[in-house]
């Protein structure tokens, strides 16, 4: 357990509030078990771990595609999409025969310090489509892309051939997903038959576990895993009309090293310079390849009516299948069959690779819920609060699956892809930035670690803009390249984002070890930001070009100045890293302080912020971001609270609601925390509109062409942290962001910033 961090503020004592009684972890995360008697094609489940995540249909594993339509508008998503197996290194990039590079897509713009050449974009963007982009613009936005690794689902086999199964063959349907132990209990009929199926992931290794129960196994059911061709498509992973262009080959049966007494099998895939494995291990299974890119898992002829298989995901170049360092605690996992899960789920006695990776899953995620932070609301009258708590609980879940891996997230995890997979790094604080608030700051470190692998392609982009330091990209793959875009490139608040996030792991830790290793991402950010200012007769102002938090402004890339959120958080977190300079002994850098302290003050209209200094100030559309700067960001010398309370209620009282996306109403509600009106601020959190809908499997919905938006699950934790634990220089009483006549109670949160 981490000690707690803040400094400024001593965090409240972790005894629940009204009780001296811990609280009951198991029973307030079961509660919120995720149970589905009928198919929600908008609401599967998943299990995973941060490197890697299954998401399955009511069947448990991918067999009804076609009855997981995303909707019914012409730019909704192909069936099937949702039911992804994804991973943080599959990726892929289609071949091409010309060599495209940024060169082709670089404008030269004016700016106040001169000539400066961002890589825009010739065509455009309009409702997630692009429109008029050359061909190496195409292939830049869209290479690497993330990949499908496979298709898993039951299909009825007779002979050589199978025939996939649909809706109308099953009935009797009911799924509960078990957050205590991570693990799905499927059960339906087939035929009249009873099928019962337990899903699992293994916690470190990119491994799946089934155990299936039925007599139908002896009646040709069977699994099939089905292989695509990679995706350039904005948000389908899957290609399945280029069979010839990638190759699947089943290997021969061989004893498992990782599982003793089964046998696996290894199927070797390839696709262009991507390659990978797959490894089906079990016992009493016959494994075949029927079809190009199919291979067939059954039951051995004559055994039990039971199918317990492992099947796992490893990249070309790893070893076979070892257990992989990840941000989860360490725990005794069983992996052999002296400790096989006789007690997980519905199969007592069940036992084998599949079952041993559900105990695996059961042990591991047990030792999740019992650590870390806690918030319990079902105490409360106010019928809001049960909802709230759902979410709450469900966003945990969520976030740790899809959120807590090696790379910054996408903005759909590892569900399926937006924006073919790649990641936005403006994004990263609302997957991550909870992690560290709800005392498991270690899920936080590894998507941390990976600015230090983009350090000398970021410094040369500050470089060739005469900038010092490094600029962080916008829209990227593992590579950290930046992608062609006509806002993206000049967006600039993800630039003090690797500060707020390493201060957060400092608070949680604060010892020198995390200062040493994230200093250079924090000074380097900080140069960059103190260079990227420019002085004025009237202070130290911010572009033009470039376009804020608040995207609206896009067209007017080139004239933009002194957005407000932007301006405090420059300030923020360049007096953050002189900060991080003063605890390791290093000399202060005069730039930081004079930047920081004469920064221009944000534009007041008619009592409020502006969101911009130039016309037309504020546009009505898209995130409220002015509220950041007093919501995300604690008050700086920039920011007047009696101006910031006008500007919430400003909003409040006329947003295009319809434009915003899922964390605005976090951002509404930090800012109406620290504002002092905690009825605002639980409003907000629980506003009705139609992108804060949170699903029956807690995902935060935001269209058809994006089903799911984790920035949403990862904002409504950073602000119920916050109004639990309080923030710096807060009220000194215990959850000040609640409604006074709310029982919360909580253990083990940090205070924020």
């Amino acid at each position: 357990m981490h000690s707690q961090g803040s400094t400024a503020r001593p965090v409240p004592a972790d005894a629940p509030q009204g009780s001296n009684a811990p609280i009951d972890r198991k029973a307030l995360v079961r509660r919120h078990n995720v149970s589905q008697q009928t198919l929600d094609p908008r609401s599967p489940v998943s299990v995973g771990n941060g490197e890697f995540a299954f998401t399955m249909d009511l069947t448990g594993v991918q067999s009804l595609p076609a009855e997981y339509p995303v909707g019914a508008r012409d730019d909704a998503l192909p069936p099937g999409t949702l039911l992804g197996t994804q991973s943080q290194w599959g990726w892929h990039s289609t071949p091409t025969e010309e060599t495209y590079g940024l060169a082709g897509s670089t404008v030269t713009y004016d700016s106040p310090r001169g000539p400066v050449p961002y890589v825009d974009m010739v065509g455009d963007i309009v409702n997630d489509r692009e429109t008029g982009t050359s061909a190496g613009e195409t292939w830049l936005r869209a290479n690497p892309h993330r990949l499908d690794l496979g298709r898993i689902g039951f299909m009825l086999a007779t002979g050589s051939t199978e025939r996939a199964i649909s809706g109308a063959d099953v009935a009797g349907t009911g799924q509960t997903l078990d957050l205590w132990t991570g693990t799905v209990h499927s059960a339906f009929t087939l035929g009249g038959r009873p099928v019962n199926v337990l899903t699992a992931c293994h916690p470190r290794r990119d491994e799946l576990g089934f155990h299936v129960e039925s007599p139908a196994l002896h009646d040709g059911l069977v699994i099939c895993v089905d292989f695509p061709y990679g995706s350039e498509a904005w948000h389908d992973a899957a290609d399945w009309s280029r069979p010839e262009a990638h190759t699947t080959v089943l290997g021969e049966a061989v004893p498992s090293v990782i599982h003793p007494g089964s046998t696996s099998w290894t199927v070797h895939r390839e696709l262009d310079h991507s390659r990978y494995r797959m490894v089906v291990t079990g016992r009493g299974l016959v494994v075949e390849q029927t079809g190009r890119h199919r291979i067939r898992i059954s039951a051995l002829p004559g055994g039990p009516a039971a199918l317990d298989a492992a099947v796992a995901f490893i990249p070309a170049d790893d070893g076979d299948c070892i257990p992989r360092d990840v941000a989860f605690p360490a725990a005794e996992l069983p992996d052999g069959d002296a400790k096989a899960g006789a007690a997980v789920g519905p199969f007592p006695g069940a036992n084998g690779p599949g079952s041993n990776i559900a105990a695996a899953s059961a042990t591991h995620w047990e030792g999740f819920w019992t650590t870390g932070g806690v918030m319990e609301l079902d105490a409360t009258a106010d019928a809001r609060a049960k909802e709230l708590e759902r979410r709450i609980v469900l966003s945990q879940y969520l976030t740790a699956v899809n959120c807590a891996g090696s790379l910054p997230p996408q903005e759909t995890g590892l569900v399926c892809n937006s924006w073919r997979g790649r990641f936005h790094l403006e994004m990263h604080w609302w997957h991550a930035a909870h992690f560290a608030l709800w005392n498991r700051a270690e899920l936080l470190l590894p998507s941390l670690r990976w600015y230090a692998t983009i350090l000398e392609t970021s410094r040369r982009t500050a470089r060739a803009q005469g900038f010092d330091g490094v600029r962080w990209p916008k829209q990227v793959g593992p590579d950290g390249r930046e992608s062609p875009s006509p806002i993206g490139t000049f967006l600039i608040w993800q630039q003090p984002h690797p500060i707020y996030l390493a201060e957060l792991v400092y608070r949680a830790n604060p010892c020198k070890d995390v200062l040493e290793e994230f200093a250079e991402i924090v000074f380097e950010s900080a140069a960059f930001m103190a260079s990227f200012a420019h002085p004025t007769a009237r202070g130290f102002e911010l572009g033009p070009p470039l376009i804020p938090a608040q995207e609206s402004y896009g067209p007017l890339r080139a004239a933009v100045t002194n957005p407000t959120f932007e301006l405090a958080y420059w300030q923020w977190g360049l007096r953050t890293a002189a900060a991080w300079r003063e605890r390791l002994g290093l000399e202060p850098v005069a730039a930081w302080r004079d930047v920081a302290g004469g920064l221009v003050p944000p534009r007041v209209m008619d009592g409020v912020y502006a969101a911009i200094d130039v016309e037309p100030f504020t546009i009505r559309t898209d995130h409220p971001s002015m509220l950041c700067a007093l919501g995300v960001l604690p008050r700086t010398d920039l920011i007047d609270a009696d101006t910031m309370r006008a500007t919430l209620a400003d909003v409040l009282a006329g947003w295009d609601w319809d434009s915003t996306w899922g964390w605005d109403y976090p951002v509404m509600a930090m800012a109406a925390a620290r504002l002092g009106d905690p009825e605002a601020a639980v409003d907000a959190l629980l506003q009705d509109a139609g992108k804060n809908t949170v699903l029956a499997n807690g995902h935060n919905r935001q269209t058809d062409s994006l089903p799911l938006y984790l920035p949403g699950n990862g904002g409504l934790l950073a602000a119920t942290a916050l109004m639990a634990a309080g923030w710096d220089n807060g009220p000194d009483r215990r959850s000040p962001g609640f409604p006074p006549g709310w029982t919360v109670r909580w253990e083990g949160l940090l205070a924020s910033p």
